[in-house]
């Protein structure tokens, strides 16, 4: 399966904007990512092993979070993933 890196990873990434991740759930494909380029984990994960707040995963245009079985549901082979950092904004008038 692919899953697709924003700008701001791909350094972690040796600057690939889709790597191939292997896996039954997105759980275990988002390990085969971090497994590959261990470098993206502290980006993507906090110290308790959960998602950051700030980054979102999406399967296929559904975000993860929303999915009944959220990391634990199931991928196929014509599934991706797309991680998308949260972005704040607005203005202070």
């Amino acid at each position: 399966m692919k899953i697709y890196l924003p700008t701001p990873l791909r350094p972690y990434a040796d600057k690939r904007s889709v790597v191939d991740a292997p896996g039954a759930t997105i759980a275990e494909a988002m390990r085969s990512l971090t497994n590959q380029y261990p470098d993206l984990k502290g980006y993507i994960y906090s110290d308790d092993g959960n998602v950051r707040g700030f980054v979102n995963i999406y399967l296929n245009d559904e975000d993860v979070r929303y999915l009944p079985a959220k990391m634990n549901s199931p991928l196929h082979d014509s599934d991706t993933l797309t991680i998308m950092p949260s972005i704040a904004g607005g203005s202070n008038r």
